[in-house]
């Protein structure tokens, strides 16, 4: 079973990396742009990250870092159980309430035509991006360290990444508890092993 995922690290590709890092699984990296050549044989749309497995190409990296969860039994609960689901409801609150309003001020910034740009949605974004972490910080496990107290899974893995995106898109971080969080998984020794590929 090889892996090979296809995407640039600066880009949801990164959330696949860290998690077959946290794995410790072997896989190969085609270090490819949206669109590029690399990323347009792997998807038809050009949209990375992909993973390509037993000859098959899994996109969209939530679907990828579940299927290795899963495939692992590992950095998640088991299929079917409560805290499976409460799991994949943290995990769905997390693209709604950051990675959706991420990626629409990214389209607004620099991925849409410009003729097609609205860059003063960016302010209503930062607001309800605002306004959301508390939604977050209030699901999370009261004893933590992470979302679901002693067990880290792959939604650590998407809110760490959801809030380092932030700050680099100068979106502010103001609760602490998730500037604490994502402290703590940009501490991981598999966090930094992608940033060394």
């Amino acid at each position: 079973m090889g892996y090979t995922v296809v995407g640039a690290v600066k880009s949801r590709a990164f959330r696949v990396l860290w998690t077959l890092e946290e794995l410790g699984v072997a896989y190969d990296h085609i270090d490819a742009a949206p669109r590029s050549p690399e990323a347009l044989q792997a998807n038809p749309t050009g949209k990375v990250p992909v993973l390509v497995v037993d000859g098959e190409a899994i996109t969209d990296s939530v679907a990828i870092i579940s299927f290795l969860a899963d495939r692992h039994a590992a950095l998640t609960f088991a299929p079917g159980t409560i805290l499976r689901a409460h799991q994949d409801s943290l995990t769905n609150l997390i693209l709604d309430e950051f990675d959706a309003l991420l990626w629409t001020a990214a389209r607004h910034s620099f991925v849409l035509p410009e003729e097609h740009r609205l860059p003063a949605i960016k302010d209503s974004l930062q607001w309800e991006f605002a306004r959301s972490q508390s939604h977050i910080v209030s699901r999370m496990d009261a004893h933590g360290p992470f979302l679901m107290g002693a067990t880290m899974t792959i939604a650590d893995i998407l809110l760490a990444h959801c809030c380092g995106w932030a700050t680099n898109a100068k979106f502010p971080i103001i609760e602490p508890r998730l500037q604490e969080h994502m402290t703590m998984m940009r501490a991981r020794p598999a966090f930094a092993r992608v940033l060394t590929r």
